[in-house]
């Protein structure tokens, strides 16, 4: 009898050792930035990107494919209440895009569950219908290819590379971050920690470029702005730094080379 007994408590150990460890059973609330692939049972719009990141601390913030928006938001088991009025910047973008966040908003503002499944986040109102679908993206920089948009040019302006020119930026697994400044190669160390990450002083290659111009000026400037990099955010294809205070120190696109 306690042979059978044992024999059972086992199997019922591996079914709850099994069912715990299923692929994404580790996916949970926050820790991540949610990327959404559907709204209101659409698709959402190419060449949009919006996101949601839940805090620990209750804050919620992200884009809403045009703007970006913050809020607070409270959890009690599968309930969830996403506070408003939510604070957004106020760009202007094309009406379909503007139309989209509309949507997006009052979606967020009418959830009332939430069910995570392996690595998908649906958010529902009262009624059960299906507001957002969301995937969750990875914050992991090591291993990741950039291409610069833009960056602060140390004159409290964030300008866009020079046109003819490309700045690059290669994260390694080990720590090494490489690219090539627009005429230079360079290489610096960089640590992450959470969505923290600190990059050291740039070591780079002496070569001269004098076309197009303003080449070699904006490199030492790219190269003085990594240096101010306190946080990081990946969102899809974008990556972002900033200071400690919320400037922007320079915008990325994932590189596209193979």
């Amino acid at each position: 009898m306690v042979k059978y007994f044992t024999l059972v408590l086992g199997s019922l150990m591996l079914l709850v050792i099994s069912a715990c460890a299923s692929p994404g059973s580790n996916v949970t609330l926050t820790g991540q930035a949610w990327i959404a692939t559907e709204l209101d049972g659409e698709s959402v719009l190419l060449d949009t990107t919006i996101t949601a990141e839940f805090k620990d601390d209750g804050t919620l913030g992200g884009s809403n494919g045009c703007n970006r928006y913050n809020t607070t938001y409270t959890v009690d088991g599968d309930n969830i209440q996403i506070n408003s009025p939510m604070a957004s910047t106020l760009m202007a973008c094309p009406d379909p895009v503007m139309a989209q966040e509309g949507v997006y908003m009052e979606a967020m503002e009418a959830a009332a569950k939430f069910e995570i499944s392996g690595e998908e986040l649906i958010l529902f109102n009262e009624a059960g219908d299906a507001l957002v679908t969301y995937t969750a993206g990875s914050n992991e920089l090591a291993g990741t290819s950039w291409e610069v948009i833009s960056y602060n040019n140390g004159k409290e302006a964030v300008v866009s590379v020079i046109i003819g020119t490309q700045i690059t930026a290669d994260f390694g697994e080990d720590g090494q971050l490489t690219g090539n400044g627009g005429c230079n190669s360079y290489f610096a160390s960089y640590e992450t920690d959470e969505d923290k990450i600190t990059i050291g002083p740039a070591g780079m290659t002496e070569m001269a470029c004098m076309e197009p111009e303003g080449v070699m000026e904006q490199e030492q400037l790219y190269l003085a702005a990594l240096g101010m990099a306190d946080v990081y955010r990946i969102e899809a294809d974008s990556l972002q730094f900033r200071t400690a205070e919320g400037s922007t120190v320079a915008n990325f696109q994932r590189s596209s080379a193979p």
